[in-house]
């Protein structure tokens, strides 16, 4: 997991990057002025945005554990799929553009909320198809491959049966193949001729065998054969259903390999190429127009080493220290980063509105600033 900021203040890129020093990488991210209407209105949105937002994290976390979950618990191979157009996460961050066409930035900020509200929704039960066609797709090609690898008794038994030894368009007779334990072998050659009556004598071939079964033919009358079954599954021996089928080898064989290229193909298509977009639409707008008035210059920025979340510290601290005066008197600190002014509560009732920037947990900063993880 990465650790990545966005910021949004009247400053210039290079006194940016010049506060931030080595402690992380600074590029731009460019968002346009959208159209904002009241301040009431605009701390409602804020809070709607909020709520959103924590729904559409909800919604990517649990893409991210179906994707491991998929991947049989591999995350190297999961964290393969986080990307975004076909951008991985990174790269999308540092080439971001605004979709003008999807968010109009002359539509109000209610209107591109109402559009990522129905996005998250279809974007859910997109999700939800996917995973469960794909778990499908997983099934069938589960089943096909036990019957390909499986013992005699469960697996296909096409490219093991010579139809020579089956008998065919009779009246009045019809082949058995009973897959027998090995260790019951014995006692099947020993007693199947009079399991019931209308079995054939000496009819039993043998015509494979594993290390677990032998599979045998056995001849009776068809008005016998399903007593001869039953009587069959009474001694534990396995009554294999089996119909020829002219170039039937040849169909399961291309059927398997349809069903494996599904299968692969569906690892690939599972992603959350949708859920990544719209997490970061959700991103996009949630600190963007916290502070109205607030036209600068608007960034992400990764801390240099990723996960060390000391240099969010560090980076914090010197964003406070040089821009704090934006806030006014309220956003005095001292070195540790504390409020040195007396209106603490006039701050935390402004943070509790919702209004201006947003720092970690609640706090209220003096400029916009969101944290997130990728």
């Amino acid at each position: 997991m990465a650790k990545y900021v966005l910021i949004s203040l009247p400053s210039t890129f290079d006194s940016l990057k010049a506060t931030i020093a080595d402690n992380g990488t600074v590029v731009p991210f460019n968002i346009p002025n959208l159209k904002i209407g009241t301040l009431d209105a605009l701390v409602q949105q804020a809070d709607d945005l909020a709520k959103l937002d924590s729904a559409c994290q909800a919604l990517v976390a649990k893409v991210g554990d179906s994707l491991r979950t998929l991947y049989d618990g591999d995350d190297q191979k999961a964290a393969e799929q986080k990307i975004v157009n076909d951008k991985p996460t990174d790269q999308y961050l540092r080439s971001f553009t605004w979709n003008t066409v999807r968010y109009r930035a002359d539509k109000p900020v209610a209107e591109l909320f109402s559009g990522l509200q129905k996005d998250l929704v279809m974007t859910d039960n997109d999700v939800k198809g996917k995973l469960n066609q794909y778990n499908q797709v997983k099934t069938n090609f589960t089943v096909l491959q036990r019957k390909q690898t499986g013992n005699l008794a469960t697996k296909s038994l096409t490219p093991i049966i010579d139809p020579a030894v089956l008998i065919r368009d009779s009246e009045y007779l019809e082949t058995h193949l009973i897959a027998v334990p090995k260790n019951l072998r014995k006692d099947f050659i020993k007693s199947y001729e009079t399991l019931t009556e209308g079995i054939v004598p000496r009819s039993a071939v043998e015509l494979a065998q594993d290390d677990e079964f032998v599979l045998y033919a056995v001849t009776t009358f068809k008005k016998n054969g399903a007593d001869f079954e039953q009587k069959c599954r009474e001694q534990k021996w396995t009554p294999r259903q089996y119909k020829y089928v002219e170039g039937g080898k040849e169909e399961e064989k291309r059927e398997l390999e349809r069903v494996a290229r599904e299968e692969e193909e569906g690892l690939g298509g599972s992603s959350a190429y949708g859920l990544h977009r719209l997490e970061r639409k959700c991103h996009d707008l949630g600190p963007c127009h916290g502070t109205p008035g607030l036209r600068g210059v608007c960034l992400t920025l990764r801390p240099a080493s990723g996960t060390n979340y000391k240099l969010v510290k560090k980076v914090k601290i010197a964003l406070d220290t040089a821009y704090s005066y934006l806030g006014g008197n309220a956003f005095g600190r001292d070195k540790r980063g504390k409020i040195t002014k007396d209106d603490a509560a006039l701050t935390s009732e402004i943070a509790a509105a919702g209004v201006g920037g947003h720092g970690e947990g609640n706090e209220y900063t003096a400029y916009v600033y969101y944290e997130f993880e990728l």
